[in-house]
């Protein structure tokens, strides 16, 4: 495995964690839910994009690299239906705080 390699893999990973971890810190600052759920995304979208070709980049192009491309197919599938899910429960449940909500967001502009 040439030097090379492993930088551009090791950017990618450094790259991945950061979103990871300035996702979850917006997740615990944020208070609405869907503002939470947004920060969420970012993480199981960009963070685990970069993360996995990351490590394809460091395991080469193998079997392994299908079942990470896999993973990466499966997340990308399940997590937008349980955020739309997560969404509609909310709307559903308190129409109120959404609309409170966005009549913050109008007055602070």
């Amino acid at each position: 495995m040439s030097t090379i390699q492993i930088v551009i893999a090791d950017v990618f990973l450094t790259i991945g964690a950061l979103l990871c971890l300035i996702s979850t810190i917006g997740v615990f600052r944020m208070k609405f839910v869907m503002n939470r759920m947004h920060a969420a995304a970012i993480a199981d979208t960009g963070g685990l994009f970069f993360i996995i070709t990351g490590l394809v980049i460091l395991c080469g192009f193998t079997f392994m690299t299908l079942k990470l491309l896999l993973l990466v197919v499966i997340f990308w599938i399940t997590s937008p239906v349980s955020s739309h899910l997560l969404s509609n429960m909310v709307k559903s449940t308190m129409p109120e705080a959404i609309e409170k909500n966005a009549v913050q967001k109008t007055l602070e502009k």
